[in-house]
């Protein structure tokens, strides 16, 4: 079917009726867009904001999809993409190889911990994590060892949407669509501290790891695969020396550790990589996003020289890839973004201006809605309740009228983007890009104070 708009392009209310038409937005309620519910078109981007196609200006407090890590309009990347075109537009690394996919692939393994040496480059974070899972597998497979086929995951945890992904996902909603899920999948209680009872050692929720391996054997687990700070749910942090344990029961059952870093990874916490905030050595890292600032699409499996030496031997080969995987432009790309971070010390100012983030959503607290503030680095999260002494959340039509009824629609109009999000208890997200300063975290208070307000003052009433 062809459609024509006028003058070849279309433009205001013709994008409107052309995206409702035929773009099938992600994870969208397609039926909640109409002329006087619009569908929010953004048309450009430059540092910390973008301006929709009305001309209106916002801050991107969530840096696209926590990817636009650098800033948007970097034209630095622009021109390395440019350069990359002239000289090699596209080969495969099946069985070949380009200059600009040995250079990264190089860069990655001299940025990460202990000998995490070998990358296997995807084009995002899915793919990242299911060539994990499919690597895991088939490492135990070639040591002898194929009964180890199960995912240890968190509960709430968002790993993907593809089906082995999916199987690591811990939100219910997003994996009863699509069930029955690839086999393997299990799951233990999350790091969310707030609702942790006080008078219990936060490092059961470590143990809890070490009896879900015991109980369906350790014989038939694979890997542990965990996010350093939880995204789904709202930035749960781990508690001290949660992840050290980690690290010791893998070791104690021959288990991997999977380091899911396709959002904390490239100095959203500070670091290149975030387990080298919390002080683990993983077997493998999964990353994406923010590799390239999300000007194009690339992410990468990192493993240790261990996982890969039975794949270096004789006809041994890892049957698995992408045809786009490790682009020449991707990777051209992505080596400029590395350069940006270096240059202009980007996790040195995450790590510099972190504190002060926080401080101004501590501010909120007052608010009798806001229930709790945590996160790390520039990766926070509020949680919104119905009563701060008891804890009390907002469930079923109350949480949809006060996180889509509201606050997602107020703090856009007002000229915020962040994330109000109900997989677990309600939350509100923020993660803007790491050039932010004292100018944007307080143009980001003087949005949320009255935003909360009023939302706090409506669900009283």
């Amino acid at each position: 079917m062809s459609t024509e708009t006028s003058g070849g392009t279309a433009t205001g209310m013709d994008l409107q009726d052309e995206a409702r038409k035929h773009l099938w937005m992600h994870f969208s309620r397609m039926g909640g867009y109409d002329d006087e519910h619009q569908i929010p078109i953004i048309t450009r981007g430059e540092g910390a904001y973008v301006w929709d196609d009305k001309g209106n200006r916002y801050l991107d407090g969530l840096s696209g999809l926590f990817c636009v890590n650098a800033g948007h309009g970097r034209t630095e990347l622009a021109e390395a993409a440019a350069r990359q075109y002239e000289e090699l537009d596209f080969f495969v690394i099946w069985s070949y190889a380009h200059p600009r996919a040995i250079e990264l692939a190089s860069k990655l393994a001299s940025l990460t911990p202990g000998d995490l040496n070998k990358v296997f480059f995807t084009n995002g974070g899915a793919e990242s994590v299911e060539s994990a899972i499919k690597l895991s597998r088939n490492y135990h497979r070639m040591r002898g060892k194929g009964q180890k086929t199960k995912i240890i995951a968190r509960e709430v945890a968002y790993h993907g949407t593809t089906l082995g992904a999916l199987s690591a996902t811990g939100i219910t909603e997003l994996r009863s669509q699509f069930e029955p899920l690839a086999p393997g999948g299990c799951h233990v209680p999350n790091t969310n501290l707030y609702r942790h009872p006080d008078d219990r050692d936060p490092m059961i929720l470590a143990e809890a790891i070490d009896e879900r391996i015991c109980f369906e054997g350790p014989e038939t687990v694979a890997a542990v695969i965990l996010e350093p700070v939880q995204n789904a749910g709202g930035c749960f942090v781990p508690p001290d020396g949660y992840f050290q344990r980690v690290r010791e029961i893998c070791d104690e059952h021959d288990v991997l550790l999977i380091s899911d870093e396709v959002i904390c990874a490239w100095g959203r916490l500070g670091h290149f990589f975030a387990c080298d905030r919390f002080g683990y050595q993983p077997d493998i890292i999964t990353t994406a996003k923010a590799l390239t600032s999300a000007n194009v699409p690339m992410g990468a499996m990192i493993a240790s020289d261990k996982l890969a030496a039975p794949f270096a031997e004789g006809n041994n080969s890892f049957a698995h890839g992408f045809t786009f995987a490790g682009h020449p432009v991707a990777a051209a790309v992505a080596l400029a973004n590395i350069e940006i971070y270096e240059k202009e010390d980007l996790c040195g100012h995450v790590l510099a201006k972190e504190g002060e983030f926080r401080a101004m959503l501590e501010t909120l607290r007052d608010i009798p809605i806001v229930g709790d503030v945590r996160g790390a680095g520039f990766f926070q999260a509020i949680e919104l309740v119905k009563d701060q002494g008891t804890k009390e959340t907002f469930e079923g039509m109350e949480a949809e009228n006060l996180l889509r009824g509201f606050l997602s629609q107020e703090l856009y109009r007002r000229g915020l983007i962040c994330r109000a999000d109900d997989r677990g208890d309600p939350v509100i997200q923020l993660a803007p890009p790491l050039i932010c300063d004292t100018e944007q975290f307080q143009e980001m208070h003087d949005i949320l104070r009255p935003v909360l307000e009023e939302a706090s003052t409506r669900m009283v009433n």
